[in-house]
Protein backbone atom coordinates (compact mmCIF):
# COMPACT_ATOMS: atom_id res chain seq x y z
CA UNK A 1 0.00 0.00 0.00
CA UNK A 2 1.20 3.51 -0.82
CA UNK A 3 1.05 5.57 2.32
CA UNK A 4 2.23 8.67 0.80
CA UNK A 5 -0.18 11.79 1.55
CA UNK A 6 0.18 14.87 -1.61
CA UNK A 7 -0.53 18.22 -0.59
CA UNK A 8 -3.53 19.79 -2.23
CA UNK A 9 -3.16 23.40 -0.82
CA UNK A 10 -1.18 25.39 1.55
CA UNK A 11 -2.35 28.26 3.51
CA UNK A 12 0.18 29.77 5.96
CA UNK A 13 -1.07 31.36 9.11
CA UNK A 14 2.02 32.33 10.25
CA UNK A 15 5.27 33.72 9.46
CA UNK A 16 7.85 34.15 11.89
CA UNK A 17 11.40 34.12 12.99
CA UNK A 18 12.03 30.81 14.34
CA UNK A 19 9.12 29.01 12.29
CA UNK A 20 6.14 29.28 10.04
CA UNK A 21 2.89 27.90 10.50
CA UNK A 22 0.73 26.28 7.89
CA UNK A 23 -2.68 24.41 7.17
CA UNK A 24 -2.30 22.14 4.40
CA UNK A 25 -5.37 20.16 2.83
CA UNK A 26 -3.73 16.70 2.22
CA UNK A 27 -4.91 14.21 0.27
CA UNK A 28 -5.21 10.69 1.36
CA UNK A 29 -4.05 7.15 0.47
CA UNK A 30 -7.57 6.03 0.14
CA UNK A 31 -8.51 9.16 -1.84
CA UNK A 32 -10.39 11.57 0.97
CA UNK A 33 -8.65 14.40 2.06
CA UNK A 34 -7.66 15.96 5.91
CA UNK A 35 -6.29 18.66 7.19
CA UNK A 36 -3.17 18.90 7.78
CA UNK A 37 -1.11 21.64 10.55
CA UNK A 38 2.20 22.24 9.63
CA UNK A 39 5.10 24.11 11.75
CA UNK A 40 8.18 24.74 9.30
CA UNK A 41 11.47 24.91 11.16
CA UNK A 42 14.92 25.59 9.48
CA UNK A 43 16.17 22.57 11.58
CA UNK A 44 19.22 22.52 14.12
CA UNK A 45 22.19 20.95 15.72
CA UNK A 46 23.33 18.95 18.83
CA UNK A 47 26.94 18.68 19.86
CA UNK A 48 27.79 15.55 22.28
CA UNK A 49 31.09 17.60 23.02
CA UNK A 50 33.21 14.45 24.90
CA UNK A 51 36.69 15.39 26.86
CA UNK A 52 39.81 13.36 27.16
CA UNK A 53 38.27 12.20 30.77
CA UNK A 54 34.53 10.82 29.20
CA UNK A 55 33.16 13.97 30.32
CA UNK A 56 29.74 15.88 28.17
CA UNK A 57 29.86 19.36 28.26
CA UNK A 58 26.43 20.67 29.08
CA UNK A 59 24.41 23.86 29.34
CA UNK A 60 21.94 24.69 31.46
CA UNK A 61 19.58 27.28 30.41
CA UNK A 62 16.13 28.96 31.09
CA UNK A 63 13.82 27.15 28.71
CA UNK A 64 10.95 29.20 28.60
CA UNK A 65 7.75 27.12 26.76
CA UNK A 66 8.36 25.00 30.17
CA UNK A 67 9.30 27.86 32.56
CA UNK A 68 12.18 25.73 33.84
CA UNK A 69 15.85 25.42 33.60
CA UNK A 70 16.75 22.56 31.38
CA UNK A 71 20.36 20.39 30.93
CA UNK A 72 21.07 19.87 27.50
CA UNK A 73 23.86 19.43 25.18
CA UNK A 74 25.17 22.07 23.42
CA UNK A 75 22.83 22.74 20.42
CA UNK A 76 21.57 25.68 17.98
CA UNK A 77 18.57 26.41 15.12
CA UNK A 78 20.44 26.18 11.48
CA UNK A 79 19.67 29.08 9.09
CA UNK A 80 17.45 28.08 6.14
CA UNK A 81 20.18 26.91 3.81
CA UNK A 82 22.67 26.50 6.55
CA UNK A 83 25.25 23.58 6.27
CA UNK A 84 24.74 21.79 9.58
CA UNK A 85 28.00 20.50 10.41
CA UNK A 86 29.23 24.09 10.44
CA UNK A 87 26.56 25.46 12.62
CA UNK A 88 27.28 22.63 14.92
CA UNK A 89 31.03 23.64 15.52
CA UNK A 90 29.82 27.13 15.36
CA UNK A 91 27.43 26.38 18.33
CA UNK A 92 29.62 24.20 20.36
CA UNK A 93 31.97 27.20 20.23
CA UNK A 94 29.35 30.04 20.95
CA UNK A 95 27.86 28.27 23.62
CA UNK A 96 31.06 26.67 25.23
CA UNK A 97 33.76 27.87 24.42
CA UNK A 98 35.24 24.56 23.08
CA UNK A 99 36.51 23.64 19.60
CA UNK A 100 37.39 20.34 18.46
CA UNK A 101 39.94 18.17 16.58
CA UNK A 102 37.51 15.44 15.53
CA UNK A 103 33.86 15.18 14.67
CA UNK A 104 31.58 11.70 13.82
CA UNK A 105 28.50 12.28 12.48
CA UNK A 106 25.52 10.80 14.84
CA UNK A 107 22.51 11.18 12.51
CA UNK A 108 19.70 13.03 12.32
CA UNK A 109 16.22 13.43 14.76
CA UNK A 110 12.89 14.08 14.12
CA UNK A 111 11.80 15.44 17.45
CA UNK A 112 7.47 15.62 16.69
CA UNK A 113 7.05 14.32 13.48
CA UNK A 114 3.50 14.39 13.47
CA UNK A 115 3.27 18.44 12.99
CA UNK A 116 6.91 19.67 12.82
CA UNK A 117 9.23 19.26 9.99
CA UNK A 118 12.35 20.34 12.60
CA UNK A 119 15.31 17.72 11.55
CA UNK A 120 18.30 17.91 14.49
CA UNK A 121 21.32 17.08 12.77
CA UNK A 122 23.71 15.64 15.85
CA UNK A 123 28.10 15.10 16.43
CA UNK A 124 29.70 13.63 18.43
CA UNK A 125 33.11 16.05 18.85
CA UNK A 126 36.18 14.84 20.25
CA UNK A 127 39.89 16.36 21.03
CA UNK A 128 38.58 19.62 22.48
CA UNK A 129 40.19 22.77 23.12
CA UNK A 130 39.25 25.30 25.35
CA UNK A 131 38.65 29.55 24.97
CA UNK A 132 35.63 31.71 25.52
CA UNK A 133 32.47 31.70 24.97
CA UNK A 134 30.60 33.81 22.50
CA UNK A 135 27.00 33.69 23.64
CA UNK A 136 24.16 35.63 21.75
CA UNK A 137 22.98 38.75 23.11
CA UNK A 138 19.59 37.01 24.37
CA UNK A 139 21.70 33.92 25.47
CA UNK A 140 22.26 33.16 29.16
CA UNK A 141 23.55 29.69 30.49
CA UNK A 142 26.49 27.92 32.13
CA UNK A 143 28.61 25.41 31.21
CA UNK A 144 28.64 21.88 33.09
CA UNK A 145 30.92 19.08 32.62
CA UNK A 146 28.97 15.37 33.48
CA UNK A 147 30.63 11.74 33.02
CA UNK A 148 29.78 9.89 30.51
CA UNK A 149 28.21 6.93 32.70
CA UNK A 150 26.47 9.63 34.96
CA UNK A 151 24.73 11.52 32.13
CA UNK A 152 23.60 7.81 30.59
CA UNK A 153 21.68 7.19 33.98
CA UNK A 154 20.27 10.55 34.16
CA UNK A 155 19.04 9.95 31.02
CA UNK A 156 17.77 6.27 31.87
CA UNK A 157 16.19 8.01 35.57
CA UNK A 158 14.46 10.85 33.26
CA UNK A 159 16.45 13.55 34.60
CA UNK A 160 17.02 14.58 31.36
CA UNK A 161 14.24 15.27 29.48
CA UNK A 162 15.37 16.88 26.09
CA UNK A 163 15.25 14.24 23.14
CA UNK A 164 17.98 15.63 21.56
CA UNK A 165 20.26 15.38 24.45
CA UNK A 166 18.99 12.03 25.36
CA UNK A 167 19.41 10.64 21.92
CA UNK A 168 23.17 12.29 21.41
CA UNK A 169 23.99 10.95 25.13
CA UNK A 170 22.76 7.41 24.21
CA UNK A 171 24.66 7.08 20.54
CA UNK A 172 27.37 8.86 22.69
CA UNK A 173 27.47 6.25 25.69
CA UNK A 174 27.03 3.19 23.02
CA UNK A 175 29.85 5.05 20.70
CA UNK A 176 32.63 4.68 23.69
CA UNK A 177 31.18 1.77 25.71
CA UNK A 178 29.42 -0.13 22.82
CA UNK A 179 27.43 -2.83 24.87
CA UNK A 180 29.93 -4.19 27.37
CA UNK A 181 28.76 -2.17 30.48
Amino acid sequence: MDLTEKPIKQDYIYKGKIVNLRVDDALLPDGSTAKREIVEHPGGVCVAALTENNELLFVEQFRYPYFEVTLELPAGKLEFGEDPFEAGKRELKEETGATAGDYEDLGKLYPTPGYCGEIIHMYLAKNLRFGSQQLDDDEFLEVKKIPLDKAFRMVMNNEIRDSKTQVGIVKTYYKVYGEKK
